[in-house]
């Protein structure tokens, strides 16, 4: 995402498009995977010796849940994307790096599969018990404890 400071107006510029995710350099032995290109819709303008973008930047990952390892889709969308950028009298400025940061920024530490709530992960759904429910194993257990004399020593 480079912009060339010369096509820009004194009012502004607004720039929209779709990149290549390869600028994303994920390690590919992590379960992380961009699927699809970067979509970016960005208002560039020139102030005080430096180039100002705000607006939206948006791609998809395939991740794999962290609790049944199975894969899923996840949309990274930052809609308040904002950086400023010192002019160093070269003629094109790349905001590639700055979008790299905050996408990788807004990728969850511990993704799950059911983030949605479209979906519930298996492993949640194997791992519900009902919470203090009587059971006929809870009377059997705590039955035998329930009959014990215990002596009060003074």
């Amino acid at each position: 995402m480079k912009v060339h400071l010369k096509q820009i107006p004194s009012e502004g510029k607004h720039i929209e498009g779709e990149s290549e995710n390869d600028f994303l350099h994920l390690d590919t032995a992590e379960p992380i995977k961009p699927v699809g290109s970067v979509r970016y819709a960005l208002d560039v303008g020139l102030s005080d010796g430096g180039l100002f973008a705000t607006g939206s930047v948006g791609v998809e990952f395939e991740l794999a849940c962290v609790k049944c390892l199975e894969p899923f889709t996840y949309p990274i969308r930052i809609e308040d994307f904002a950086c400023q950028v010192e002019l160093t009298g070269s003629e094109m400025v790349d905001l590639t790096p700055l979008v790299r940061e905050d996408i990788l920024l807004a990728l969850p530490a511990h993704p799950h599969c059911d983030w949605s709530g479209e979906k519930t992960c298996r492993h949640a759904l194997r791992q519900r018990r009902p919470e203090f429910e009587e059971s006929s194993e809870h009377s059997e257990v705590w039955g035998a404890l329930d009959q014990l004399k215990i002596k009060k020593t003074n």
